[in-house]
C-alpha cells in the first residue's frame, strides 16, 4: 500500500496523544543542579541523580542504535526527538565525541514527544536498525539530521532508500508490532527517568536534560570515569 501522510498520521496519532502524559513522571520535578555544571553556552544545566534500578534497564531496550565499541568503558545515552531544534547541533557533537573518545559507547534512543512527524521518523530508523544493523541507523540518524527542514516519515523513508533498504520493506518493517512496541518502551523510559526535554542524556546514573555541547559532555564523561558521577 502506498505510504501517505493520512496513513503515517493515523499510524502515530496513538503514540503523540500519550506523550503530554508520560512526560509528567513523579520525580521529574527533581531535576535541578545536583551537580554545578556549566554548558557550553555558560549556562547552567539542570541535571539529577537517577535511580539505578530504572538506568539499569535501558541496555535492554530493544531497537536501541549504538556506536562505538561494545565494551566501551562507558556509555552515554541520547534521547532525542528528530524535529527538536537543538538535536541537529546535537547529532554533530555526537559524532565529534565518537570519533575523539575510542572508548565511548553512544546509545540512541527514541523519544520522539514533539509531534506524529516525530514518531514517524523515529519508526523508520528503527526499521533501519532492525533490518540494517546500527552502523546503518547511526548514518541513517546523521544523514536525516542533515536534511533542511521539518522532518517526516516520507523524508526517513527516503534516507533509509539512501542506505539500500527497499522502501516499501522498510514501510512495512516501520509499520510491524515490533517497532511499534520498541518506540513505546524507548519513550517510557524516557517519561520514568523525567526526561522531558530534546535532547536529554543518561550517563551512568546521571541525567542531563537539554544538550549542554560537546565539551560539557566529554567533560562530565571523564568525570563519570573518575568518580562516577556527572561532577567529581
Amino acid at each position: 500500500m502506498p505510504l501517505t501522510r493520512r496513513r503515517l498520521l493515523a499510524a502515530t496519532a496513538g503514540l503523540a496523544v500519550a506523550v503530554p502524559a508520560l512526560a509528567r513522571p513523579a520525580f521529574a520535578q527533581s531535576y535541578g543542579q545536583r551537580f554545578a555544571i556549566i554548558g557550553d553556552d555558560g549556562k547552567a544545566v539542570a541535571n539529577s541523580v537517577l535511580p539505578g534500578e530504572i538506568t539499569g534497564q535501558i541496555p535492554a531496550l530493544r531497537g536501541v542504535t549504538y556506536a562505538g565499541p561494545k565494551d566501551g568503558e562507558t556509555t552515554l545515552y541520547e534521547f532525542y526527538d528528530f524535529n527538536c531544534p537543538w538535536c541537529r547541533k546535537a547529532a554533530a557533537d555526537m559524532a565529534a565525541l565518537h570519533d575523539s573518545d575510542p572508548h565511548l559507547r553512544i546509545g540512541f534512543v527514541q523519544n520522539p514527544i514533539l509531534s506524529p512527524e516525530s514518531a514517524q521518523a523515529a519508526k523508520v530508523m528503527l526499521a533501519v536498525q532492525r533490518k540494517l544493523g546500527s552502523a546503518a541507523a547511526y548514518e541513517f540518524y546523521h544523514k536525516l539530521l542533515s536534511r533542511p527542514g521539518r522532518i517526516d516519515g516520507l523524508g526517513a523513508l527516503a534516507v533509509a532508500a539512501s542506505l539500500g533498504i527497499d522502501r516499501a520493506e522498510a514501510e512495512e518493517i516501520a509499520d510491524s508490532d515490533e517497532v511499534r512496541l520498541a518506540l513505546k518502551s524507548h519513550m517510557r523510559m524516557a517519561a520514568d527517568l523525567g526526561l522531558y526535554a530534546a535532547p536529554s542524556y543518561v550517563l551512568g546514573n546521571g541525567g542531563i536534560l537539554g544538550h549542554p555541547g560537546a565539551k560539557a559532555l566529554a567533560k562530565m564523561i571523564a568525570s563519570t570515569r573518575q568518580c562516577d558521577r556527572l561532577a567529581c
